[in-house]
């Protein structure tokens, strides 16, 4: 008979490394950058962006979009995005999680400045800020 003990020490390290990488599948990808509502609508006000819906299906835009994208058919819309692959691309979904997959998209296909509104258009509703 093993000590009860002895089979926790025996399952303590692969528990941890469960966690661990588990944990690390959740982190944001280190090629996308996160935006709140806020600071989204003060850089549209001093700038001119690319601002991407990608919802599915088709929502009300935020004033100011650009075009309408669904995140899962990005590669299809290459014709209409930016031909330089450094411009900065604003994402935005319902919530999120849309926004993140047509980031890794376009990742894919050579972007390399890509915001997602945090909250997606939920959060700028929240915020009071214009839709068309």
């Amino acid at each position: 008979m093993i000590p009860k003990i002895t089979v926790k020490k025996r399952l303590f390290p692969f528990v941890a490394f469960i966690f661990i990488v588990t944990g690390c599948m959740f982190q944001k990808p280190d090629y996308l950058k996160s935006i709140d509502a806020a600071e989204l609508n003060r850089v549209m006000t001093n700038e001119d962006i690319f601002l991407v819906d990608v919802h599915m299906p088709e929502q009300r835009h935020i004033k100011g979009t650009d075009l309408f994208v669904p995140y899962n058919g990005v590669e299809k819309y290459l014709a209409k995005l930016p031909e330089d692959k450094n411009t900065a691309i604003y994402l935005y979904c319902e919530s999120g999680p849309m926004g993140n997959a047509a980031a890794r998209s376009l990742y894919d296909l050579g972007y390399r400045n890509l915001f997602n509104l945090e909250g997606g258009a939920k959060a700028w509703r929240e915020k009071g800020f214009e839709f068309e």
